[in-house]
């Protein structure tokens, strides 16, 4: 279950059994990646950074290309496993998941050409100074279930691109389709070692990865309080770190905003892969003056959607990624309901969708009536679940977006460009969607602020996170004596 050398291999940890999020039966059985298996895909990469450091951008370029062939002409193959290791609809990792990662890899694959640095100019007398963008070396990088396909292209692209090998560490639930990634990379000619893909658990596989000597950076994307041990990992080494964590998106819509766009758009900002998304939104703040209307319509909206089987092509919504995980969203939203508050739809797990107590099935939520200390308000629930609450005016609005430890997205609802500018200005977050919700591009820059971590995905912007830039200075002059040298020292001919 892992890739390691550009060779598919069977691991030495643990025994894993993966169940079906949407049926709870035993789906596949195979051993994660231990230690010892961690070191042979560092070193596997440590051996081919060499080489890959010394291949060109256009090299690169046409490697990663010919990747995104290798992935399309698989999509459907990619599209039906990602729905079926994570339990989300198949009309989502068809029209979302795959063709954003192909999208990503050929994206790099142009952008391996544009490593630019600062132009060769005269800063100094008689010398010529330019810079250099250069590899580092191997990356670790860890990525999450949520979006296994969509994460592995974020980490692995930018890092070849630049030049770099990378381990990727997989959550133990869902490595199918970064390592058909691997595999396709091998296939299209990637040296061995460059790109490895390992399945483990964070305990086990991710320590080792961010413990090990040779990996220079780690590109961590999981919950704020594991990317904070990551950081100390990386601190107590002096390597570097890139952490995109937690979020808790708000979603701002003021008095003057279209209220079927702006319902329409929280339903669907926090539906989509059924709210296990860092940046879906999960906090409405609407203007008291539409809050009823808001909230009507987004109760209408989420009782339509369909639940059901995720192979479907008639689902909306499918499963959560496990019971477990089922049943920690439902405690959240159960503790909410003891406390007063108003639940306007969903806060069940659904009986149609599936007739085993093992389904990870759970209701679209809206919920109401909370205050700003409420944990449903402050706390990441990664799932179906949007909570809203009024504003007066709008400052109030912009205090209550920001109300958070998170920073990573946030949208704002108007058609007033002033209001729009201070939202986009003043709402703390990565990314500030204007009358929008969701879209990620790969030409722009994906990270977070505060406790979102920091760093950027995508874009050119990530080349900031795997490259090193070198100062390089040519002196052109004629002559030995340089009148800097004079404050050092002062030849006798000279004193002379």
């Amino acid at each position: 279950m892992h890739v390691i050398n550009g060779q598919r291999t069977p691991g030495t940890g643990p025994e894993f059994v993966r169940r079906s999020p949407a049926t709870g039966a035993e789906v596949a059985r195979y051993r994660l990646a231990s230690p010892a298996d961690v070191d042979a895909a560092v070193t596997a990469a440590a051996e081919a950074f060499p080489g890959w450091k010394n291949t060109t951008p256009g090299e690169r370029s046409d490697l990663l290309f010919a990747l995104a062939a290798g992935l399309e002409a698989r999509a459907a193959e990619l599209a039906e496993l990602e729905s079926a290791q994570t339990g989300k609809s198949i009309r989502l990792a068809t029209e979302f998941d795959v063709p954003g990662s192909i999208d990503n890899a050929r994206f790099f694959a142009g952008a391996a050409r544009q490593l630019t640095g600062l132009a060769a100019c005269s800063y100094w007398p008689n010398s010529t100074s330019m810079t250099r963008r250069e590899p580092i070396g191997v990356i670790g990088s860890i990525a999450p279930w949520n979006y296994p396909l969509q994460m592995a292209a974020w980490k692995i692209f930018p890092a070849v691109a630049a030049g770099n090998t990378i381990v990727l560490k997989t959550s133990e639930l869902t490595p199918g389709t970064s390592l058909i990634l691997a595999e396709v990379a091998a296939e299209v000619g990637f040296p061995p070692g460059v790109i490895n893909v390992i399945a483990g658990d964070g305990q086990s596989a991710g320590e080792a990865l961010v413990r090990d000597e040779r990996v220079v950076m780690t590109s961590f994307t999981g919950s704020t309080a594991v990317g904070r041990k990551v950081m100390e990992m990386c601190a107590a080494k002096g390597a570097r770190v890139h952490l995109e964590l937690g979020g808790k998106a708000p979603f701002v819509v003021f008095d003057d905003a279209d209220v079927e766009a702006a319902a329409r758009g929280a339903v669907a900002g926090s539906l989509i892969n059924g709210g296990q998304d860092c940046t879906a939104a999960t906090r409405a703040i609407v203007h008291r003056s539409i809050f009823e209307d808001f909230c009507t319509r987004v109760t209408e909206l989420m009782n339509g959607v369909i639940i059901g089987d995720p192979a479907d092509e008639a689902t909306d919504l499918g499963s959560l990624i496990s019971a477990e995980h089922r049943d920690r969203v439902a405690a959240v939203v159960d503790r909410a309901r003891a406390a007063g508050a108003q639940i306007r739809c969903g806060g069940t797990i659904p009986a149609t969708a599936s007739g085993t107590e093992d389904s990870a099935y759970y209701a679209p939520t809206l919920i109401t009536g909370i205050g700003t200390g409420a944990e449903v308000w402050r706390e990441e629930i990664f799932g179906p679940v949007l909570v809203a609450m009024p504003f007066d005016d709008e400052d109030e609005a912009i205090e209550l977006a920001n109300d958070t430890v998170y920073g990573l997205a946030a949208s704002a609802w108007t058609t007033t460009t002033r209001r729009a500018l201070r939202a986009a200005a003043e709402i703390e977050a990565g990314c500030v969607w204007i009358n929008e919700h969701i879209p990620i591009i790969s030409e722009m820059p994906h990270g977070g602020y505060k406790a979102s971590g920091f760093g950027k995905d995508m874009s050119q912007y990530s080349f900031d996170e795997y490259t090193q830039v070198k100062h390089v200075l040519i002196d052109e002059s004629p002559d030995a004596h340089r009148e800097w040298q004079d404050i050092i020292f002062t030849t006798d001919k000279e004193r002379a």
